[in-house]
């Protein structure tokens, strides 16, 4: 496997796990601790790396009184981060087992724990990307391995689940999260996956069009 081919498959699965991450629960001390520290990461949020409260106060005080207050407010409160409220014509939850999305993650043994996660079903937007970067991982995994079929098929299922689903309704969703969010963090944060799906998506589409030819 190329080395360049390498880190541009590895920052996928990267960047889907840290948006998947951060969308889902709220962040802690030693996630925001990992983001400031790192300066890579911390590129990702520029208006948080220039914003004065990140500057004058600890990262305990960050979460607690800032950053955790906006999570509630923009994904718990205000705005509904499910996919099924935004395409079903009545605008109702899906969360039972009819949900669009439950018989693809049953048919990859893809397990949501909703509970842990702290959402109420299966195609909240944190968990839709944490399957894509499980999907990410295993085509990473297979690449590594010289499986280019398998890498290739994982691809298909890749392209197929950010067109159907992800890009149905979250470019919006995150549209409404940057318009309402009240901290640099998360105006970052909902600017980082909606650039980095689009982009991904670009990329997905031309590996399509290549007839999934890996290439660096």
């Amino acid at each position: 496997m190329q080395e360049t081919l390498k880190t541009e498959q590895l920052s996928r699965v990267n960047l889907y796990a840290l948006t998947s991450r951060i969308l889902m629960n709220e962040i802690d001390e030693t996630l925001l601790k990992s983001i400031v520290d790192d300066e890579n990461m911390l590129a990702f949020f520029p208006s948080f790396k220039d914003w004065d409260k990140r500057k004058q106060l600890s990262p305990k005080d960050l979460v607690e009184k800032y950053l955790n207050v906006d999570f509630t407010n923009l994904f718990l409160l205000h705005l509904v981060p499910y996919e099924s409220f935004y395409l079903r014509d009545d605008m109702m939850m899906e969360t039972g087992g009819d949900n669009p999305v439950q018989a693809l993650y049953n048919d990859f043994d893809f397990r949501v724990e909703l509970d842990k996660a702290r959402v109420m079903s299966a195609d909240h937007i944190g968990v839709e990307l944490e399957f894509m970067y499980k999907l990410c991982e295993a085509e990473y995994k297979a690449l590594l391995d010289g499986e280019l079929a398998i890498a290739a098929k994982i691809a298909e299922i890749e392209y197929n689940f950010l067109k159907e689903h992800i890009l149905e309704w979250a470019p919006m969703f995150l549209l409404n999260v940057k318009s309402e969010a009240g901290t640099a963090f998360y105006f970052d944060a909902a600017e980082l996956a909606l650039e980095f799906m689009m982009s991904d998506f670009e990329y997905l589409t031309e590996l399509k069009d290549s007839g999934y030819k890996y290439s660096a």
